[in-house]
């Protein structure tokens, strides 16, 4: 059942997808131009966004770690890095330099050199216009140990501008039930900066021989 909080960002999933008839029942591989949840293994906690703004730091968008798994807003779109395109349905590799968009806002996951509100480790926020356009500071390397990044494998987001890994802070929000702080950690053997791909859709890989494989789907 599809929550009414999941209404909105699921008909935006339903559109982009229906617009180039290639949405995969399931696939090995994370391709471009697929929509997904991630989530942190330590925390349990799914990558989430919302049009709430910092009250302090950047003041940008805020991100957090969600409890509730079938929240709308934990939906994010698999980008090529910042300027360039990318090929729809073409598997990502260990090592490609990716952005995440966030569906219900337009906003790219994003990270700076600035204090992150709770722990005052690196901030993590949500950043870029309209047409979900930002700068270099949304660009985050995948880290994985295959050649490329399986739907069944834990990786490592790493900012390419900063060097710090995508990770959770186990600090809660007090005004924000269930919601933990996401920031940039620099500790590559820290056991909070690994995550994997949960619900979503997976654009089948246009020229990559790919064996299909059961998961979540919506």
């Amino acid at each position: 059942m599809i929550l009414r909080s999941e209404i909105v960002p699921f008909l935006i999933i339903v559109f982009i997808h229906s617009k180039y008839c290639i949405v995969a029942k399931g696939t090995k591989y994370v391709t471009y131009g697929s929509v997904l949840k991630l989530m942190n293994v330590d925390f349990n906690l799914r990558l989430h966004s919302h049009d709430i703004r910092y009250g302090s730091g950047s003041g940008q968008q805020s991100v957090t770690g969600i409890e509730v798994k079938e929240d709308g807003n934990s939906y994010w779109l698999v980008k090529a890095e910042y300027g360039k395109r990318y090929t729809r349905g073409k598997p990502i590799k260990c090592g490609d330099i990716i952005r995440l968009e966030h569906i219900a806002t337009k906003k790219n996951l994003h990270s700076h050199l600035v204090n992150s509100p709770l722990s005052g480790k690196q901030e993590i926020s949500a950043y870029g216009d309209y047409e979900g356009e930002g700068d270099s500071g949304d660009n985050w390397q995948i880290v994985c140990e295959t050649d490329f990044w399986e739907r069944d494998d834990i990786v490592m987001l790493k900012h390419v501008d900063t060097n710090a890994y995508l990770s959770i802070s186990g600090r809660s929000y007090t005004h924000l039930v269930g919601q933990m702080e996401v920031i940039g950690d620099y500790s590559p053997d820290s056991r909070h900066i690994e995550w994997k791909t949960m619900e979503g859709l997976f654009v089948h890989p246009a020229d990559f021989k790919a064996h299909h494989y059961e998961h979540t789907e919506l």
